[in-house]
């Protein structure tokens, strides 16, 4: 079975960090990434997020958001835990960044 809870890292260098589920399956958590389109200084940033059917699936589906605490943007992110013949478990996500821009006119470009 796969345990969200813990620290994840990730092959770019970013780190997580995810509470245990509560009994509805939603969990919290910190994440610091070792990539941003920014000058500013990179913080931890808080991430809320659920797993789908808690304690019935061996490799469960996942979402949470991201609210960076150095951008004005914020990060979705969904995944699935795979765990191997050997056991380790592998979080394979996938992502969505969106940044404020000035006006819907520049609202094109504010997704990655």
């Amino acid at each position: 079975q796969c345990d969200l809870q813990g620290l994840w890292r990730n092959e770019l260098g970013s780190n997580m960090t995810l509470s245990a589920l509560d009994a509805a399956g939603t969990f919290s958590g910190s994440y610091h990434t070792a990539v941003a389109a920014t000058n500013k200084k990179i913080l931890v940033s808080p991430l809320q997020g659920t797993q789908q059917h808690p304690g019935t699936k061996r490799q469960p589906t996942f979402g949470f958001t991201v609210q960076w605490q150095f951008s004005d943007s914020a990060t979705a992110f969904v995944g699935q835990c795979f765990v191997d013949h050997r056991g380790k478990e592998t979080l394979e996500t996938t992502w969505l960044l969106r940044e404020e821009v000035p006006s819907r006119r520049d609202a094109w470009k504010a997704t990655r």
